[in-house]
This record gives C-alpha cells, sequence and structure tokens, in this order.
C-alpha cells in the first residue's frame, strides 16, 4: 500500500506555552490521495486545530504532520482552504475573487500576467462547475450566502490544490442549501479528485460526503475511532432516508456522545 498523503503522527498541541491549553493529545491519523475524509467531534476538540496543523498554519507542540512525502514547516501552497464564512474581497468580482490566489502562490504568481487569459478560462470553467456561469461580473454582496460559498469553493480550487482543507464549510446555510450544496461539492470531488478532509459538526453532511470519518475525542482530541461509509457514488439526496444511511448517523451521534459523558467525568474529577 502506498504511503499517506497526510500523515499525522502522535502529535500533541498545546496553546499557551507549558501551562497552557492542551488541545491536542497524541493525535494519529492517515489519509490516503484522493480520499475524502470528514472528522467529527463534540465542540472544542481540536478539528480546526486538525485543519490548521495539517496546512502549516500552526506547528505542532511535538510529534509530526507530513504531507505528500514532507514533514510540514511552514503553510502549503498545495493546499486550498474554504471556512464557514466565505471571506470574499467586497471590492473585486466574483471572478477576480476565485482568481485572488493565482496572485499570491507559485509557480502561478509568475505565470499570471501573461496567461491571464488561460487562467481566466479555468476560473469560469469551475463556476460553471459549481452552478454559477454568468455571476462573474457580480460583486459579493449581489450573490446569495449559498452562491458566495460556491465562490468560495472555486477560489480554493483554481490553483489546483492536491489537498483541500474545508472547516465547516455550510454551517452557516440555512439546510436547503447546504444540502444542495453537498451535491455540488461530491460533483467537483468526483471529477477533479483532491485529497480532501472536512471537518463539520454535520453527521449527514459527513456521511453524504466522506469515504471515511474519523471521531474525535473531547479536548484534548485524539482520533477515537474511524467508519468507512459504504455506499455508492455518486450519492443522492433519497440515500439519506435509506436505513444504512439513519444507523450510522445513529452509531456516529452515539460515539460523540460517549466522548462528551467522557468529558463530564474529566470535569467531575
Amino acid at each position: 500500500m502506498e504511503r499517506p498523503f497526510v500523515e499525522i503522527d502522535h502529535v500533541w498541541m498545546r496553546y499557551g506555552g507549558s501551562g497552557g491549553t492542551l488541545a491536542l493529545r497524541d493525535a494519529t491519523l492517515s489519509v490516503q490521495k484522493e480520499e475524502f475524509v470528514a472528522v467529527v467531534g463534540p465542540s472544542g476538540c481540536g478539528k480546526s486545530t486538525l485543519m490548521r496543523l495539517v496546512t502549516g498554519l500552526w506547528p505542532a507542540s511535538s510529534g509530526s504532520v507530513i504531507v505528500a512525502g514532507k514533514e510540514v514547516d511552514r503553510p502549503l501552497s498545495i493546499a486550498g482552504m474554504a471556512f464557514q464564512n466565505p471571506t470574499l474581497l467586497p471590492w473585486r468580482s466574483v471572478l477576480n475573487n476565485v482568481m485572488l490566489p493565482l496572485e499570491v502562490v507559485k509557480p502561478h504568481s509568475s505565470r499570471l500576467r501573461r496567461e491571464r487569459p488561460a487562467y481566466e478560462d479555468q476560473a469560469r470553467e469551475l463556476l460553471e462547475l459549481v452552478g454559477l456561469k454568468g455571476f462573474e461580473k457580480k460583486n459579493p454582496w449581489q450573490l446569495s450566502g449559498g452562491m458566495q460559498q460556491r465562490a468560495s469553493l472555486c477560489r480554493a480550487l483554481i490553483h489546483q490544490p492536491d489537498l483541500l482543507m474545508l472547516d465547516e464549510p455550510f454551517a452557516a446555510l440555512d439546510v436547503f442549501t447546504r444540502e444542495d450544496l453537498w451535491g455540488v461539492l461530491q460533483n467537483v470531488w468526483m471529477k477533479r479528485k483532491p485529497t480532501v478532509i472536512l471537518v463539520t459538526h454535520d453527521l449527514r453532511e459527513a456521511i453524504f460526503l466522506a469515504d471515511r470519518i474519523l471521531v474525535m475525542t473531547s479536548r484534548p482530541g485524539r482520533i477515537m475511532i474511524e467508519r468507512t461509509v459504504e455506499l455508492p457514488r455518486p450519492r443522492t439526496p433519497e440515500m439519506t432516508y435509506s436505513p444504512y444511511f439513519q444507523t450510522l448517523v445513529q452509531e456516529l451521534r452515539g460515539y460523540i456522545d460517549e466522548a462528551r459523558r467522557g468529558e463530564e467525568v474529566a470535569h467531575a474529577a
């Protein structure tokens, strides 16, 4: 079996020095190339901390973080990121927001001026893929929240990252828009096949999108269990009503309740 694309090996993460908050305790996980993995767990368990360690935004206190065979010691140029808030620049058009990473990520930044038409074609192709064809010249404030999040997803993908990190990207949206974007993200992943790590509180979202789900303990977090999702692709909204889907939701909820009870016992002690 080939080496995992993402490897977190016995990682500890503490904020604020030796007396600070211990966020992760001996966390270990691996993700294969082109795999779609979701990370779930109680609030404050360290899910977003894992994301920042993998992308090189924060260094681990101890242990190793390896991506594409290299130790992570700086922000990764091969990673695209999307967060709960789309954070589009209000003075730039949708097209220019999508192209923003090309201005800073090498080698695209050195090529952008002379190859701009080709890059604009790539941006338009992505916008069409997520259902935003015809909105290239609009400003962010002219789009709905769901449309802004689609544009944010395009921005995360424009430099063709090998790794896509998603931190609660649909949490601020209504349930109907959120489920619509599950289909959009699945379509993008099936067509482009980046390695994806999705952090989410939504168990249905995790099951619908992921190949494998990692459940974290309460803080200090570590992976307590993993479950493979045995559903064919492309997945459809109808599958969310199947006995298998509903049983897996309840199973995962049971693990998270167990993690919460563990936190309560630790606090009581």
